[in-house]
Formats: C-alpha cells, sequence, structure tokens
C-alpha cells in the first residue's frame, strides 16, 4: 500500500539532509543511498500519525542503519583489498550537503572522511551529528540512546583521533584551479624538483584500485617517494594506456572541497585525484580508480559541460 502523499512529501523535504548525513557517516554516497531507501521502507511502515518529530525519527533511524552498516564495514575492509579510500564527490552534488561553515566543509572535505576512518561507529556518529549538522548533545543521546554526559564523552574522544591529523587550508575555487594547474605542470614536467617544491616534506600519495584497477596496496611516504611516483605515474606510455582504456584528458575540479583532477577517457571518469593542501603545501594525493566508486561522479560529469581539459593526451 502507498504511503499518503503528506508523509512523501514530508521524507522528501528530509531527503536531502538524510542522504548528507549518511555520506558522512559511510564515506560511500552508493551505501548513502542505500540507508536513505532503508529508512523510508521503515517510514512507510510506521504509524506516523503518532510520530511527533519527523525529523528526528527520520535521523535516529538513519543513524542507527548506518551503525549497523559502518559494524559490518569494518568487516569487510579487512578483506579490501588495497588501500580504501571514500568514494569522491564533485562540486555541485547535493549530497555535500550544507557547506556554509567551516565546520560543515570541514567534515566533508577527503581529508576529514579518512579521518573519520580512525573513529568507532559511535565516535563517527557523535562527530558528524554535532560538527557538521549543529544536533545538541540532547538530540544526539535521544538519536543513540545515550546520556547527555556519555554524548559530550564520546564527542571528546573524536575530537582527540581526528585533531592528529593535519590542518587543512581552506581555498576558494579559483585558488583550487590554480593548485591543480600548477600541480600538473610540475606533474608531466618529466622532473621530480618540480613536484618536491610543491609537496610537503611529509606527503603520502594513497590509490585504491579496489582490486579492479592497478594501484600500490602501501602508501608512498615522503617528499622525494611521492614526487618520483609521481613523475612516473604521468610518463607516458603503451602499458598505462592499455590499463587506463586510451588515453586519458585531465580536468581541474574540486571534490569534497578540494582541488581535484578528473581523468576522462572518451567522456567516462576513470579517476578523480584530491589533492589536501595544507599551510606549506600539498600534503596529501590521493587517487580514487576503483570504477565501483565513481559511478556517481561519472553520472554528474556526463551531465554537465566542464569546457576544455588542462592536459590532453596524458599518455
Amino acid at each position: 500500500m502507498s504511503a499518503p502523499t503528506s508523509d512523501v512529501n514530508r521524507f522528501l523535504a528530509a531527503k536531502p539532509r538524510l542522504e548528507a548525513i549518511a555520506y558522512r557517516l559511510l564515506g560511500s554516497a552508493s551505501e548513502a543511498e542505500d540507508a536513505v531507501q532503508e529508512t523510508y521502507l521503515r517510514w512507510q511502515g510506521a504509524d506516523t500519525g503518532r510520530i511527533e518529530v519527523p525529523e528526528a525519527w527520520l535521523t535516529k533511524v538513519l543513524t542507527n542503519i548506518c551503525l549497523n552498516q559502518l559494524t559490518s564495514a569494518r568487516a569487510r575492509r579487512e578483506t579490501y583489498v588495497g588501500q580504501w579510500l571514500p568514494e569522491p564527490l564533485v562540486a555541485g552534488d547535493p549530497m555535500l550537503g550544507p557547506a556554509d561553515t567551516a565546520e560543515q566543509r570541514e567534515s566533508v572535505s577527503y581529508a576529514m572522511l579518512v579521518l573519520l576512518e580512525r573513529l568507532s561507529p559511535d565516535e563517527r556518529a557523535v562527530y558528524v551529528l554535532r560538527e557538521a549538522f549543529g544536533y545538541a548533545h540532547k538530540e544526539i543521546a535521544g538519536i543513540l540512546d545515550v546520556s547527555e554526559a556519555a554524548s559530550q564523552q564520546i564527542l571528546h574522544r573524536a575530537r582527540k583521533h581526528v585533531a592528529r591529523g593535519r590542518a587543512r587550508r581552506e581555498i576558494d575555487e579559483a585558488e583550487a584551479r590554480r593548485v591543480v594547474e600548477e600541480f600538473l605542470a610540475a606533474a608531466t614536467s618529466g622532473r621530480t624538483e618540480p613536484l618536491v617544491a610543491l609537496l610537503t616534506r611529509d606527503a603520502v600519495a594513497v590509490g585504491d584500485g579496489g582490486g579492479k584497477v592497478p594501484a600500490r596496496a602501501k602508501a608512498f611516504e615522503g617528499v622525494k617517494a611521492v614526487a618520483t611516483f609521481l613523475r612516473g605515474l604521468f610518463t607516458p606510455g603503451a602499458g598505462k594506456r592499455a590499463v587506463a582504456g586510451g588515453s586519458p584528458e585531465l580536468y581541474a575540479a574540486t571534490a569534497n572541497g578540494d582541488p581535484a583532477v578528473v581523468a576522462v577517457v572518451d567522456g567516462r571518469v576513470i579517476g578523480v585525484m584530491c589533492l589536501e593542501v595544507a599551510e606549506d603545501g600539498i600534503a596529501a594525493v590521493r587517487s580514487q580508480v576503483n570504477p565501483d566508486k565513481l559511478e556517481r561522479v561519472a553520472e554528474r560529469w556526463a551531465a554537465a559541460d566542464h569546457g576544455e581539459p588542462l592536459v590532453r593526451a596524458v599518455y
């Protein structure tokens, strides 16, 4: 039996916020969509006339679905092939959610999504609900069925874990493009020196191929190792063309609020390289090339005009 129109409309009004919460909790757009759909099914089956605050009810149901997914995801990632990275989202994707405050922008940055993997499911839930969406500890306590004091303590622990990461520098869209332009000029120069000048001394490079696209199982660490890797990555070769399915064109973009390189072959997105920018340079280069984690980016990319690529036929 279909839900009354009023119930459907109330859910649709809450859906963008639910998707944004789920994405931050799970680091996966596809899993976030599944969690929101499951929330809707439970909403359909509920006695909505007795639900006083639909937003609170929906948030609680969604959060607990995500907590269950996070618990099972930890077991799945123990057998994941290579490095695991979140699913990137390009600028304009509504799943990125609110970006009015520095805390909201920080909470969905690619670097932060990586850091959130350090947290327990409860820590991640409290951190996201409090820092990104401004829920009061009383509300969070009701969502997680804990006391307000426990919610405050969980947030304190989560902040300590997250604070161990490097401070990210916020940059606007114009500066993000400039960063990508400088990065690609250095990466395609055939020399390591320009890359060394752009990277921090403790820079890292990580790739996620999910066992479907070649990616090193261990991260590159240190400016020289990362610069050497990047020089080799952007050096033309028949083997690379074969893996990519052609010669990629490289575009400047922003993904999760950070500068990003989008690699495209025949209109198909084959990789998104996110650049974490710190005060002293590019601190991390994280490449998502697992095709399963590029489906949403590919759909949105194909639906828009991105102008001319910065680099044509890189291989």
